[in-house]
């Protein structure tokens, strides 16, 4: 891990020219999920032709070296280069929120860079915890811990996110959760059309929302210019949601990611396995 720390250290020019030769390696030498990279789009975009699938891939390679490389960056960039490379276009609703006295929850996706998010917000005065998946390997989920707490954000391992959330409830500030992950248990999930595909969304975020009775926004993310995003923050749902039918919250959640990576179906995150669990009935049914 120490490598990591010295090449965060490197100028964003000099990252980025080893993110080329990184993306040469993993789209060309390598194949690094490249089938499922290629199903993955073909099976969301039939409409798409086999050409116009194969360029979305190698653009989404190239933002995905370019992710490595930037996530090792974050914690050396100053608060003004951050902001400058991370825009925000409707900062009112989040800042409003926080200036009502009203913590509330923001769930994204794997979709640009959403590593420098939580950072783009703590630096205009946001208080962020994040919610992150531990990983198996100790260093590496060490060293990625150091890396979400940077800018003053505080991460949450997921399965301490309840204990959290009640322990800091006197804390106005936005909770992330990356939304889009496949559920651990398929017959509890929540499942929807996403994308082409019958696809499950984890219902414990939802779950959340409702016990907690905190607003719920989306931020879309995508990216301008090499190192560049904008950020632009939907209204999701907003308590009481007793009137709201049980999965809603989920499904309007889900309506806006798709949506997103439509305009921009480069920059999610293709690589994930996201379609491998099926819907109970469907296994059956087969």
């Amino acid at each position: 891990m120490w490598l990591f720390g010295w090449l965060g250290r490197l100028p964003l020019s000099v990252l980025y020219k080893i993110s080329d030769v990184f993306y040469g390696l993993i789209y060309y030498v390598v194949g690094y999920r490249k089938k499922l990279v290629i199903q993955n789009l073909t099976q969301s975009f039939p409409e798409k032709s086999p050409q116009e699938i194969r360029q979305i891939a190698r653009e989404f390679y190239q933002l995905l070296a370019d992710l490595f490389v930037e996530t090792l960056k974050l914690p050396y960039l100053t608060p003004q280069e951050l902001q400058q490379r991370v825009k925000i276009d409707n900062f009112e609703l989040p800042q409003g929120y926080i200036q009502q006295g009203q913590s509330f929850l923001s769930f994204s996706a794997h979709v640009a860079n959403w590593e420098w998010v939580p950072g783009a917000l703590t630096t205009r005065g946001i208080p962020v915890d994040v919610v992150y998946k531990t990983l198996t390997d100790k260093k590496s989920d060490d060293f990625m811990f150091r890396v979400r707490s940077s800018f003053e954000v505080y991460p949450i391992p997921m399965q301490r996110l309840m204990r959290e959330v009640v322990a800091r409830r006197k804390i106005i500030r936005t909770t992330g959760l990356v939304a889009d992950q496949s559920p651990h248990e398929p017959e509890h999930a929540y499942w929807f059309p996403f994308l082409n595909h019958e696809t499950g969304f984890f219902p414990g975020t939802e779950k959340i929302a409702r016990t907690t009775k905190m607003p719920v926004v989306f931020g879309e993310m995508y990216r301008t210019g090499r190192g560049y995003y904008t950020v632009l923050f939907h209204k999701v749902a907003e308590p009481p949601y007793d009137d709201l039918p049980d999965g809603e919250i989920t499904r309007l959640y889900k309506d806006l990611l798709e949506q997103a990576i439509r305009r921009h179906p480069a920059e999610w995150l293709w690589s994930h396995n996201r379609w491998k669990h099926k819907r109970q009935k469907e296994v059956e049914e087969s």
